[in-house]
């Protein structure tokens, strides 16, 4: 059985270490997308403060899918170049969001949230997967850390899966 970490780390970069050994514990042997994307989103959303919404939207070739996540339900389809996770898709680059009001063409799929990280995961040989997204309630949640962070985390997961 896997426990989450019960000490409080020192400070944010010790804490996303943290999670990426217990990640990389998780995640090891296994090749499943979806066995691995449901277990990273759970491991994530119990593990950092402050959120509401974690998890994964899938490229089918055409459009983000939603796939495995922890929260409330959420948005089924999302296009290309649409809101954050859309816009992280179409230009493969982090988009860390302080305020989602503020975004234009931001997709509420949950009244709740205020600020969004979303990282592209791309295959090693180039295509696009999907996107990492995680939401929180407070405003300015994510920071410079935080992306350091998710985008390390993803790496790993994407070692995992991109066999």
């Amino acid at each position: 059985m896997f426990e989450l970490a019960s000490s409080t780390p020192a400070s944010k970069a010790e804490h996303y270490a943290e999670l990426l050994q217990q990640a990389q514990g998780l995640l090891a042997g296994e090749r499943d997308l979806i066995a691995n994307a449901a277990n990273f989103s759970a491991l994530l959303f119990h593990s950092l403060p402050d959120l509401n919404w974690a998890g994964f939207y899938l490229f089918d070739g055409t459009e983000l899918v939603v796939g495995p996540f922890q929260g409330k339900p959420a948005c089924i389809r999302i296009a290309l170049g649409r809101g954050v996770c859309g816009t992280a898709a179409q230009t493969r680059q982090t988009q860390l969001v302080v305020d989602v009001h503020a975004f234009e063409g931001h997709i509420a799929c949950d009244a709740a949230s205020n600020s969004e990280i979303v990282v592209p995961l791309v295959k090693a040989d180039g295509t696009l997967l999907g996107v990492w997204d995680v939401d929180s309630p407070l405003t300015g949640r994510f920071d410079d850390e935080d992306r350091d962070g998710m985008e390390a985390l993803c790496a790993l997961f994407m070692q995992a899966v991109d066999a």
